[in-house]
């Protein structure tokens, strides 16, 4: 059974990372001291009574009690938050706590002053000032208290919305992850069904050299999807690797008729792609275009670069009567196709998109849009696919 969720009281209580660190409390503080200070210094001008260092050094040392107090003030807090289920009790409590803070503000102050001013009045004075001076600065020393009780829940709040957006962004991460993985797992079983399907072909036909040569070739293939099965981007020119593999494979099972045909500059070739998507766009066009009408076998496939954009197109021709198999991939219910999709979708977002159609000669189209990123590491060679 999974661990119970900390309630909000535990969490603020438990926390231990510091909300800000002490040098900025006291930084935070010298500004009011400096600031009192300073009207110490302008009264006396605008008086035009002779300055008294004493008063000026009293009224900007007295600020730095504050700073002082201020970490208890958040240790405080931090350990009796403010919750709706005890709010009343706690409201108490830090009223008490405020009375304590305003006491301890009076008692160091008349520590201060006593160290500051010369030792002249009696002891009676110094305590009949300490209790004047707790009810005197109450309203000031409790709005001051609870306004760091404040600061500290805000911070408090602030933290744990950052939190949960780093582990909302990290469940995202995680479930792109999941999904990228699913659909990958679903393409190696689906190639290699289609391909041992297309051996168990030459063997029944007796063409015990096409099937040994696919065996090494699908044996080649394997090999590389097994080292690329943890990956979801690969540079173009390993992709072209792979597929000139694949289409090894596709031309002993239509030696007469497949007829590929790549086009790609050599400067998009350390551009990033999905791994095995012309694989899937290629096997989409021979599955369900060249492989059911046998006067086709035209296979164009297209690399450019357009501005920020990597465009992939896949071209077979399909006849002038192109199947229904092939329309219904076009709308996208084909596994290929629809699996392109959906990784498009969580690798890319709206920045990627896969468009088919049928062209005026009843060819195929199959047109893909990617943001152009290049892959510094690597120097493959292009390499040349037969046909």
């Amino acid at each position: 059974m999974p661990p119970r969720l900390k309630t909000r009281e535990a969490q603020h209580a438990t926390a231990l990372i510091p909300y800000i660190s002490l040098k900025w409390i006291w930084v935070a503080w010298a500004v009011p001291a400096v600031l009192s200070g300073f009207n110490t210094f302008m009264q006396s001008r605008l008086s035009r009574e002779a300055l008294d260092w004493h008063w000026l050094l009293f009224n900007s040392v007295d600020w730095f009690i504050y700073a002082f107090l201020t970490p208890f003030v958040f240790r405080f807090s931090r350990r009796f938050p403010l919750v709706r289920e005890q709010l009343g009790a706690r409201i108490w409590l830090h009223l008490l706590a405020a009375l304590a803070l305003c006491v301890a503000w009076a008692g160091m102050g008349t520590i201060i002053r006593w160290a500051i001013f010369p030792a002249s009045a009696p002891a009676s004075d110094y305590l009949h000032g300490f209790i004047s001076w707790i009810f005197t600065t109450l309203p000031f020393g409790a709005g001051v208290y609870f306004a760091l009780v404040g600061i500290e829940h805000s911070l408090f709040y602030f933290r744990q919305v950052r939190e949960r957006e780093m582990q909302a962004a990290q469940l995202k991460a995680q479930l792109s992850e999941a999904r990228l993985n699913a659909l990958q797992m679903q393409l190696n079983p689906h190639f290699l069904f289609n391909s041992l399907n297309a051996i168990t072909v030459l063997v029944r036909d007796k063409d015990t050299g096409s099937a040994s040569r696919m065996l090494e070739l699908l044996s080649d293939v394997l090999h590389q999807v097994l080292r690329t099965e943890t990956t979801h981007e690969i540079t173009l020119s390993k992709e072209l690797e792979f597929l000139s593999r694949y289409l090894e494979i596709e031309q002993i099972r239509f030696s007469d008729r497949l007829r590929p045909h790549i086009h790609v500059s050599t400067e998009v070739l350390q551009a990033l792609v999905p791994v095995f998507l012309l694989q899937l766009l290629v096997e989409n066009a021979i599955r369900h275009g060249i492989a059911v009408h046998t006067n086709a076998g035209l296979l164009e496939i297209t690399v450019k670069r357009e501005g920020e954009k990597l465009i992939l197109t896949v071209r077979n021709d399909g006849g002038k009567e192109p199947a229904s198999s092939q329309e219904n991939a076009s709308a996208g219910g084909g596994i290929g196709l629809a699996n392109t999709r959906a990784r498009l979708q969580t690798l890319y977002g709206e920045d990627a998109a896969l468009e088919t159609g049928f062209g005026d000669q009843g060819d195929f189209i199959a047109m893909v849009r990617l943001p152009y990123r290049e892959d510094s590491d690597g120097d493959e060679e292009y390499p040349n696919p037969r046909g």
